[in-house]
């Protein structure tokens, strides 16, 4: 019986085995098996009580309202078969959200930057209006919504919604000479940067880069696409230890027309990012770097042109430029992250210089999100597990308080925010479960609804031999675990 049994036990087993497909590479470029689902499209509203989300069905694509007390659709902002919207690719709302801009047909260039066919519809009348006729980069809504800033052939360009007028800010872009308002390929691979202007937190300015490529040496590459023989690319690529572009800040103010230049007391070799602080005075931000990349200079800028280095970072080997820093006007200070103490912990800094440290340990901050009105501070840490990624509150004024865990999903949690921070979306996942997608409120962490559980994706997953992840650590010569 024992026998018979065990040879029953082997016999499953084998016809278990033999069902299981093997991966093809077919099923993943082909047929799509291994993509998960997710929320297409998700963004907060300005009243922090409502998301969007898009949805393309048979030819209509559609912008969903829906709220994040219940997670379901309240309105639908868009419907449209307008062939013009059929490859709607990303979406922006201006401050009243009764316009959307979206972006089609677009055109990735490098590994970052792209150019894209804009549209404005208006969700009052319904009109669906062409920003410009041609591929643009990176148009942008200004603060108070009046405003689009875009870059054309390597000019910056500003188009009035009110009176339908666009004003030609540059006029001395030329390829591979001079890129106004957009990055050159140094910048896009080394610090992730490909739209080199901001606007002013109150829509009279526009900070942008002027890059002068002139004396950076031409590289040539074969481009694949599709046709019996390949296509030539010429552009700028600084080999090390060859000339970088040289690069400019500058200052558009809208209602004079004019252009001022900045200038600064040392000769810096990047600018790897520039920020608005928007206070009644808007001042701008800009990060000052060696070529080595292992010293910043933090320089505030006024309007007018002047500026002062408020702190320096230096570090033996390389300085992570990052996006981590937040101004908070009622307290006159900003948010900053910084690993000078050897991980990567959260700061807050006054415009004076003054320094606190408000999270502390053995651990990494990996994002920042956001202060509450009640100026509890949300960040993600690997305080739990160096592969693990868990959202924490912490109240600004705690110092060196103990983080409070938000999310309860050991894994990596991917979060997104409302405005307000009142609610929040959760992309859980772990090595062996794809995401599972929920909203939460912020004061409990609570779930409010699962968006999306990709059930039907594990289901697929089920069908094949695939083996399970596992993680282990090694400890180096220098008692190093990684």
């Amino acid at each position: 019986m024992k026998k018979t049994f065990t040879l029953i036990i082997c016999i499953s087993i084998s016809i278990f085995s033999y069902s299981q497909k093997e991966v093809t590479l077919e099923d993943i470029w082909q047929n799509y098996k291994f993509y998960p689902s997710g929320v297409p499209g998700f963004k907060s509203m300005n009243d922090g009580e409502h998301y969007t989300t898009t949805e393309k069905v048979e030819g209509e694509i559609k912008i969903h309202k829906n709220s994040f007390e219940s997670g379901k659709i309240v309105e639908t902002l868009l419907d449209s078969d307008d062939e013009r919207l059929s490859k709607m690719g990303s979406y922006q709302f201006n401050l009243a959200e009764d316009k959307i801009l979206i972006a089609t047909n677009t055109e990735s260039i490098y590994r970052y930057s792209s150019k894209s066919i804009y549209y404005i519809y208006n969700t009052e009348t319904e009109v669906i209006k062409e920003l410009t006729s041609k591929q643009v980069m990176y148009a942008t809504f200004s603060p108070d919504g009046n405003y689009i800033a875009y870059v054309f052939d390597n000019n910056l360009y500003v188009y009035n919604l009110k009176w339908d007028k666009t004003t030609q800010i540059t006029n001395d872009g030329e390829k591979n000479k001079i890129i106004n308002g957009a990055s050159d390929w140094v910048y896009e691979e080394e610090f992730a940067l490909v739209r080199s202007f901001e606007w002013s937190g109150d829509s009279k300015t526009i900070a942008y880069f002027k890059f002068d490529e002139s004396d950076v040496k031409e590289f040539s590459m074969d481009l694949f696409k599709g046709g019996l023989y390949p296509t030539q690319e010429v552009f700028k690529y600084p080999k090390t230890g060859e000339d970088n572009s040289e690069v400019t800040l500058h200052l558009y103010n809208l209602q004079t027309k004019r252009t001022r230049n900045l200038k600064f007391e040392k000769d810096y070799e990047y600018f790897p990012r520039i920020k608005w602080f928007d206070n009644t005075n808007p001042q701008l931000v800009v990060y000052g770097m060696n070529r080595h990349q292992n010293e910043l200079d933090f320089i505030i800028t006024n309007t007018n042109g002047s500026n002062r280095v408020l702190f320096t970072e230096t570090d033996k080997y390389y300085i992570d430029v990052h996006d981590n820093l937040r101004y908070l006007e009622k307290q006159e200070s900003f948010i900053w992250t910084s690993e000078k103490n050897g991980y990567n912990h959260i700061y807050l800094k006054s415009l004076d210089g003054i320094e606190t440290q408000i999270t502390n340990g053995d651990w990494e901050v990996t994002n920042f999100y956001g202060i509450d009105s009640e100026d509890y501070i949300f960040y993600s840490s690997n305080e739990s597990g160096s592969i693990h990624s868990t959202m924490y509150k912490m109240n600004i004024n705690s110092k060196l308080g103990k983080g409070v865990p938000m999310t309860k999903t050991t894994g990596t949690n991917k979060i997104a925010f409302s405005k307000g921070m009142k609610y929040f979306k959760n992309s859980y996942t772990d090595h062996n479960t794809p995401p599972s997608i929920t909203l939460h409120r912020t004061s409990d962490g609570d779930t409010i609804k699962i968006l999306e559980d990709n059930s039907d994706f594990n289901e697929t997953l089920s069908e094949y031999n695939l083996s399970e992840k596992e993680f282990f650590t090694i400890e180096t010569e220098e008692d190093v675990e990684l």
